[in-house]
């Protein structure tokens, strides 16, 4: 009789049938010898399920503009506190979306015009504003070689906009998933401690070097010289002095690199069961939330 087990690696592109069959196939993959421990783990229901949002929502406000720094046009999605909430007086957190996804399609995703309101609401959450932006589907959040500058386009441009309609801007949170993890320490980078209260990188895409963030993604960086300019592992001295918080699933592909940073900065977050997806980021919105709303208000 056929297990379920070799079933399920039948399925498993990449794995040869024989190997399946005899059971050496499911220990390769596991040790992540093979590729396919994502789907594997997925086909065993390691990933877990989404889970529905909070009953409470937000309606949320868009900004469209055309960007200089990114030279096209680009929409900022406003996620307010509590439903009617303005921006005047409030602290704000960027939110930083993953490759191929936009500014609103995160919200939408992620329903963070839900988890937002329930955490300030029922939570007990110091009230900000979470703001997405349109970062361009494959940019990692850096200068690009055609002049695109997602990073630059958040400071020089949805900073200033946010700050003329009231909002507090002179220290600002940041989060974002996958390449937005990435793309949320490269903006600290940029900022710093004076100007950065508190960062959450949820599966970060972290790399160990040009050839491994190529094989990832093949638009991920211009060059070698592109990719050592904003290394994260080589800078890591420049995240000092900002509180971090780093969650990532144990069956995520970008686990080992998370855990290798886990081991030299120490953040707050932890390496849990789970995947690359929203099935994880969901359920760790609420913590990741307070985090920050608290960091924001301790001034």
């Amino acid at each position: 009789m056929i297990s379920r087990r070799t079933l399920l690696l039948g399925g498993l592109g990449g794995i040869g049938a024989a190997a399946a069959m005899g059971g050496t196939g499911y220990a390769l993959v596991e040790n992540e010898v093979l590729p396919g421990k994502v789907r594997l783990d997925r086909a065993l229901g390691k990933c877990g399920d989404l889970p529905a949002p909070p009953a409470a929502s937000a309606r949320v406000e868009r900004m469209t503009w055309r960007s200089a720094r990114r030279r096209t046009t680009v929409t900022a999605t406003i996620v307010p506190p509590a439903a009617g909430r303005s921006l005047r007086g409030l602290p704000v957190v960027v939110a930083l979306h993953g490759s191929g996804d936009t500014g609103p399609s995160v919200v939408r995703n992620l329903a963070l015009d839900h988890y937002l309101p329930d955490a300030v609401a029922k939570g007990g959450v110091p009230p900000f504003a979470l703001v997405t932006v349109d970062g361009g589907p494959d940019t990692y959040w850096h200068h690009r070689a055609n002049g695109d500058d997602p990073i630059g386009m958040i400071v020089d441009e949805l900073l200033p906009r946010l700050h003329r309609r009231g909002a507090r801007t002179d220290r600002i949170g940041a989060i974002g998933w996958s390449m937005g993890g990435y793309g949320a320490l490269v903006l600290t980078r940029r900022l710093g401690a004076r100007r950065m209260a508190a960062v959450v990188a949820s599966s970060p895409a972290l790399f160990t070097s040009y050839k491994d963030a190529l094989a990832t993604n093949p638009r991920s960086f211009d060059s070698a010289a592109d990719y050592a300019r904003n290394d994260i592992f080589a800078a890591l001295d420049e995240l000092k002095g900002v509180p971090l918080r780093v969650d990532c699933g144990t069956s995520d592909p970008f686990a080992d690199r998370v855990r290798d940073f886990h081991d030299r900065m120490h953040p707050e977050g932890a390496l849990e069961g789970g995947c690359h997806d929203g099935a994880f980021w969901r359920p760790r919105l609420r913590p990741q939330l307070a985090f920050l709303g608290h960091h924001l208000a301790a001034r």
